[in-house]
C-alpha cells in the first residue's frame, strides 16, 4: 500500500476542511513548496493536490500555484496527480503542459461521461477518476451536489474507460479523523481490477494499519499529518 500525502489549495494556501465545507477551512501552511521538499525528504512518492478553489468554482483556478507544486514535486521524484475543477479538455491539457503527471476528473466523470471517457482513451494512464460518495452515490460540485450516480457503477465505468485507478472519497469521514471507510473502499476495489485509493478519515497510525490490513492499494493523508498525529515517514514505515 502507498501512503500519498495530500495537499488541498484555496487561494494558494494549504488548508483542510471538513465535510467538504468551504467555510470549515483550517489554514495549515502559507508556503506550499515547503511543505513537498518535507513529503519528498520522508520518502513519499506520490503526491495529491486538490485546487478547492477549482472545485467550488467549477474551473481550473490555480494554474500557476499547481505549476510551481509540481516543479518542487518532480524535484523529489514525486508523482503528482490533481483535481479540482477539471471540467473540460482545455483544463487537462494545461495542467499536463503545467508538468502534472496524472489527472483526477470528478464532477465532468459523472456530468460527461463521453467525454471524461475520451479523455482517458487519449491520456493513457494518466487519468484518475474520483468516486465521492455520500450515502453510496456520488456527489459532484465540490461535494456540494448529490448526482444520484451509484458508486459501484462509476467505478465500472471507469475501468471500462481506461482509467489509471480510483479516488474513492467518503465525504463524511473527509477531514474528521474517524478512520478511513474501509469496508466501503474493500467493497469497491472488489468491483474493479485497477487500484482504487481511499480517501478521508484518516486519523491515526491505527487507520493506517487498518488499510494495509484491509490491503487497500493506497490512502491519502491530510489533516493528520497537519495536526502532527503522526509523521510522513511513520506512516510509510507501517507499509
Amino acid at each position: 500500500m502507498i501512503v500519498i500525502p495530500a495537499i488541498d489549495l484555496m487561494a494558494g494556501k494549504v488548508v483542510r476542511l471538513e465535510r467538504g465545507h468551504r467555510s470549515q477551512a483550517t489554514v495549515y501552511a502559507d508556503d506550499p513548496p515547503t511543505l513537498i521538499q518535507e513529503f519528498a525528504a520522508a520518502g513519499a512518492q506520490r503526491l495529491h493536490v486538490v485546487d478547492l478553489d477549482g472545485a467550488f468554482e467549477g474551473k481550473l483556478a490555480q494554474r500557476e500555484a499547481i505549476t510551481d507544486l509540481a516543479v518542487e514535486a518532480k524535484r523529489g521524484g514525486m508523482i503528482v496527480q490533481v483535481g479540482g475543477g477539471i471540467r473540460d479538455a482545455r483544463s487537462v491539457d494545461l495542467l499536463l503542459e503545467a508538468g502534472v503527471d496524472e489527472i483526477v476528473l470528478g464532477t465532468l466523470a459523472t456530468r460527461e461521461p463521453a467525454l471524461a471517457e475520451a479523455l482517458c482513451r487519449q491520456h493513457v494512464g494518466r487519468v484518475i477518476i474520483a468516486v465521492d460518495e455520500r450515502d453510496g452515490k456520488v456527489a459532484v460540485s465540490g461535494w456540494q451536489e448529490d448526482s444520484g450516480v451509484p458508486v459501484a457503477l462509476l467505478a465500472r465505468r471507469a475501468e471500462e474507460w481506461g482509467a489509471t485507478a480510483l479516488l474513492h472519497t467518503d465525504v463524511s469521514r473527509d477531514g474528521m479523523r474517524v478512520g478511513a471507510a474501509v469496508d466501503k473502499t474493500s467493497a469497491l476495489q472488489r468491483e474493479v481490477e485497477i487500484p482504487v485509493y481511499a480517501s478521508g478519515g484518516i486519523g491515526s497510525l491505527t487507520d493506517i494499519d487498518a488499510c494495509v490490513t484491509a490491503r487497500l492499494r493506497g490512502v491519502i493523508v491530510g489533516r493528520a499529518l497537519y495536526e502532527g498525529e503522526f509523521t510522513l515517514a511513520e506512516a510509510l514505515a507501517r507499509c
